[in-house]
């Protein structure tokens, strides 16, 4: 055997070479054959017999060769990565959006760069175009609120780009989407409430999600509406906020108690699970009972609306499905194949911050699975 295609030979090139990347040209060096007999079998390509791309290929281990991404980019025009753009990397909203996309980009040997935009458009058009720059395959955004203004400079990037949970009115027009159908959802909540026997239900929301408050309050009318109910204007609480941070959420939901408590209401449905989490802790330091004297209903079913006291009942999203089916559309736009927009159907989980109101004992059971 020649002692230059030996381990011990390709351990001391490695080691000559740690100061600098091991290259296909070293490694053809050792095992004395071409530059590109090393590129075909590290290829797998069947011009290569399989016994010299198996003796080729676990030199290359010994070695310690790293393939270089630009050059294969450059040969291929994909790097196998995707730009994911969110408000926040601390809304707890997204974990698990977020890990439906990485598995469905994982099996597909894609890698996913993370970058947040604070909820600002301005910010976010400037993270689309940088990853852009940066010759990404496809980019996906959550929450987004970019607006028509923006159609031209994307209509210049033109990467594929999948939507999840537009908070922009006219942005179905522009790109592909996956959402949830918010209105349904906020039916849902309020049509359990009315169920426990509540008349008076107030709704909290916020101007930092444009889109789906009105389409959740759009829900909660709705549900009155067909209860023969019609809300007074003191049971809407809109609250001012521009991060759609976590922590705003909750001071929203904190501030919003007393005038809720001054509309008179029983019940109150929060446009997510962060500011109904609020308003329960307001309900704590004034010594008001949930759900005895106040019941409170939230959206989304993040990880922490199981675990407060008492639980919260919420609309579950289907946030796994959400971050799956958004990475499954971009796969399929990235195969030049049709792109599908998507609707998914939220659940009711009922759990103990929702009861029948003092004044109430015959009230109709929930019609829903509890948990």
């Amino acid at each position: 055997m020649n002692s230059s295609h030996s381990p011990l030979a390709a351990a001391r090139v490695a080691g000559a070479k740690r100061s600098r990347e091991v290259s296909i040209a070293d490694i053809a060096r050792v095992a004395g054959v071409s530059h590109t007999t090393v590129s075909r079998a590290l290829r797998d390509s069947p011009l290569i017999s399989e016994e010299t791309r198996k003796r080729i290929q676990q030199l290359a281990l010994e070695m310690g060769y790293t393939p270089n991404a630009i050059a294969q980019s450059l040969q291929t025009r994909r790097t196998n990565t995707i730009g994911l753009a969110v408000t926040s990397i601390a809304d707890p909203f997204l974990s698990e959006v977020v890990r439906g996309i990485e598995e469905v980009a994982r099996s597909a040997g894609l890698s996913v760069f993370l970058s947040a935009t604070h909820n600002d458009p301005e910010q976010e058009i400037a993270v689309i175009e940088t990853f852009h720059r940066r010759r990404v395959d496809g980019i996906l955004v959550a929450s987004s609120r970019m607006t028509g203004e923006y159609k031209q400079r994307l209509d210049q990037i033109r990467i594929p780009t999948v939507l999840i949970n537009s908070q922009a009115e006219s942005q179905y027009e522009l790109l592909h989407w996956v959402a949830v159908d918010d209105v349904l959802g906020a039916r849902l909540a309020v049509e359990h409430l009315l169920a426990l026997g509540h008349r008076a239900i107030g709704y909290v929301g916020t101007s930092s999600r444009p889109r789906s408050c009105r389409q959740r309050l759009e829900g909660y009318r709705a549900a009155l509406a067909d209860a023969g109910l019609t809300p007074r204007e003191e049971w809407v609480t809109m609250m001012r906020a521009e991060e759609a941070s976590p922590q705003e959420d909750v001071l929203c939901g904190r501030r919003a108690l007393q005038r809720l408590l001054d509309a008179g209401v029983t019940a109150v449905f929060c446009q997510n699970d962060m500011m109904a989490i609020g308003l329960l802790m307001a309900c704590y330091r004034r010594g008001i009972a949930v759900p005895r004297e106040l019941s409170v209903a939230g959206f989304d079913d993040i990880e922490m609306a199981s675990c407060i006291i008492p639980p919260l009942t919420t609309v579950r999203q289907p946030r796994l499905e959400l971050g799956r089916l958004a990475m499954q559309v971009l796969l399929d736009l990235l195969h030049e194949q049709e792109g599908h927009n998507h609707v998914l159907t939220p659940t009711l989980v009922v759990r103990e911050s929702t009861a029948p109101p003092l004044a109430s004992s015959d009230a109709l059971p929930p019609s829903t699975t509890t948990e």
